[in-house]
């Protein structure tokens, strides 16, 4: 008997420092995308998340989205907020905007039962379809914003994953995921969501570049009605691009039954990587004695990279600064854009070692 009520204090002691520890947690050298999706689950139920729920419920926008870097699980200046609301600039999917504030209402409600993070997480929904363009695009900012120099907002955008993390939220959606399952969302949702995933697949499609007769890769960004590689940042120029298109690619694998479009649109993604990577090399990210952010290439036998940007003429890499200016090596780039944007990367390569597999997984020849 002893030994029940000494083992019964034990768990209560540990169940009470327990939660003590979630309640307590530090959260100021944290991310947000940390805060929002990275937790443990426990942490979700617990009066320190509520309060991050209560910054997020009050700064979603009339229009359902949220705004762009905002740090919800620290103190907001409602100042700043304002004159960002009140430029016009709203709402977004840029640096996971909204798609992060979504996933982590779904996990507050699935601990919490609040039926105001329910509502939230659907008006967020509604955002979504609102912002989608009917040729199944969607925007960097909605309601778009403007300014000559800030007129790819309204571009369909890939850049930073925008577009593809709005179509994983859709799908996660309508498959019932387990993040979700708990909001009980409705059929109709659900069919929605369905909808305009589909639609969004149509998109990706029909941006994909084409040169004489044969699909390649993406753009980071393509014009809304015309559905070109188009220009971002004054660094950012119409290019084949070796990093967004990645993205892009794994999502149509991930598809199930693939159509003969589908197909056809990874055959010549894959085949565009394949024969522009750049072998035994690998992108170097460091500070120099100063302390300065710089980058470069340095050889490493048996890797492969792949540029950021390629040229839509001459398909070889190229490099810009501020001045928009194409350069043809890295070198040439000033030392505050080489240190301080990403050129390279060697993520495609996921999509070569996987490519066999899929191949025999959808029985395709």
């Amino acid at each position: 008997m002893k030994n029940i009520v000494k083992k019964t204090i034990l768990c209560i002691l540990y169940l009470s420092g327990f939660f003590t520890l979630f309640a307590q947690q530090d959260l100021s050298k944290l991310s947000w995308k940390k805060v929002a999706v990275g937790m443990l689950t426990e942490w979700y139920a617990t009066e320190q998340a509520a309060n991050v729920a209560e910054n997020v419920l009050c700064h979603q926008t009339d229009i359902g989205g949220w705004t762009k870097n905002t740090l919800f699980h620290k103190k907001i200046n409602e100042q700043d907020w304002n004159k960002v609301v009140k430029t016009g600039i709203g709402a977004t999917f840029d640096n996971g905007a909204t798609i992060m504030e979504m996933r982590f209402l779904a996990k507050m409600y699935r601990s919490r039962n609040d039926e105001r993070y329910k509502k939230a997480f659907i008006k967020g929904f509604n955002y979504i379809l609102k912002a989608q363009y009917d040729n199944g695009g969607w925007p960097q900012f909605y309601p778009v914003r403007s300014g000559k120099s800030v007129s790819y907002s309204g571009y369909i955008t890939f850049n930073d994953n925008a577009y593809i993390n709005v179509m994983n939220l859709l799908r996660d959606i309508f498959t019932d995921s387990d993040e979700f399952r708990s909001l009980n969302l409705d059929e109709d949702v659900k069919k929605q969501a369905h909808d305009s995933f589909y639609k969004g697949v149509r998109c990706i499609l029909d941006t994909q570049i084409i040169v004489n007769g044969e699909r390649t890769v993406w753009c980071a960004q393509h014009d809304q009605v015309t559905l070109k590689p188009a220009k971002a940042r004054a660094y950012e120029l119409p290019s084949f691009s070796g990093a967004e298109s990645v993205n892009i690619t794994l999502l149509l694998m991930s598809l199930p039954n693939p159509s003969d479009d589908v197909i056809a649109a990874v055959k010549g993604a894959v085949k565009w990587f394949d024969e522009h990577k750049i072998p035994n090399m690998k992108y170097e990210r460091y500070r120099d004695e100063k302390g300065e952010r710089d980058s470069r290439l340095v050889p490493s036998p048996g890797s492969d990279v792949w540029a950021r940007f390629y040229d839509l003429e001459t398909g070889k890499p190229y490099f810009c600064d501020r001045d928009g200016i194409k350069r043809a090596t890295l070198e040439e780039v000033g030392k505050e854009r080489r240190g301080g944007y990403s050129w390279y990367n060697n993520a495609p390569s996921k999509i070569l070692k996987e490519y066999p597999r899929w191949l025999q997984k959808n029985d395709i020849h």
